[in-house]
């Protein structure tokens, strides 16, 4: 659990994220890379290629991610987490602009997350929609990126305190985010594939989960779901932490 101190110093507007130098390739940046997509015969077809050796295993971080989220010493806990879920909705937005025209309508009519798991978009008046994928993340991205743009729930000032109400958004925040990965993983990993940036995008989504642990922002509910609609990035989260790349 977090709470607000108000000594702090100001926030930088990025933070660490170990993305290895260079972040995904983008389609329009000198061209296509080669295709490596593999053999459909060389993966077992009910198995994700996600959770399939050696894409599962690939990283640019080796070891323990519990390392590089730990609090560094004389940082403001509530700063810590504010810069670290401004880096992960960056990073993740920009790596879902890269594979965005594979993801419409047609293709992607649910916001799926798992083989029988589609999320639903929440209105503010409490009404539920199901909701095409795109439309679905334009409006996470959209609403995370109003929160962080309001000075009042992620302020940049040194003399201006953090909301009581923010580790209650910040967590809502997060889920969202997870939510995303979830589908990038289920339905556009192939893409990921293409693009050669299994590494890059393996050690961020790791890098979130733990975050999330390390200062209880993740729900084991919502990385796992529900034994009728399982989460398909549960069983990713479960290799990793079988490895000791997370911790149990």
């Amino acid at each position: 659990m977090f709470s607000t101190n108000r000594n702090r110093a100001p926030r930088a507007r990025r933070s660490p994220t170990p993305s290895g130098g260079q972040g995904p390739v983008r389609k329009d940046s000198g061209g296509p890379p080669p295709s490596r997509s593999p053999s459909p015969g060389a993966q077992n077809p009910s198995k994700p290629l996600y959770l399939c050796t050696p894409f599962a295993d690939a990283a640019l971080v080796k070891g323990n991610f519990k390392t590089i989220v730990m609090l560094p010493k004389y940082t403001d806990i509530m700063e810590w987490v504010a810069v670290n879920i401004f880096d992960f909705y960056t990073n993740l937005n920009e790596f879902y602009g890269v594979i965005a025209e594979t993801c419409t309508q047609h293709s992607c009519p649910t916001m799926s997350g798992g083989p029988s798991l589609n999320y639903v978009w929440t209105h503010q008046g409490g009404k539920q929609a199901n909701l095409p994928a795109p439309t679905y993340i334009d409006y996470v991205m959209t609403s995370i990126q109003n929160l962080i743009d309001d000075e009042n729930i992620f302020p940049t000032k040194s003399n201006q305190a953090f909301h009581p109400s923010f580790p209650a958004t910040v967590r809502t925040v997060y889920r969202q985010l997870l939510r995303v990965f979830a589908h990038i993983y289920h339905a556009h990993y192939p893409q990921i594939l293409h693009l050669r940036s299994e590494p890059h995008f393996n050690s961020l989504f790791a890098h979130f989960l733990a975050f999330g642990r390390e200062y209880e922002l993740l729900e084991v509910r919502d990385i796992k779901g529900e034994p009728n609609a399982p989460v398909g990035v549960g069983l990713l989260w479960e290799r990793w932490k079988e490895k000791g790349i997370l911790e149990s």
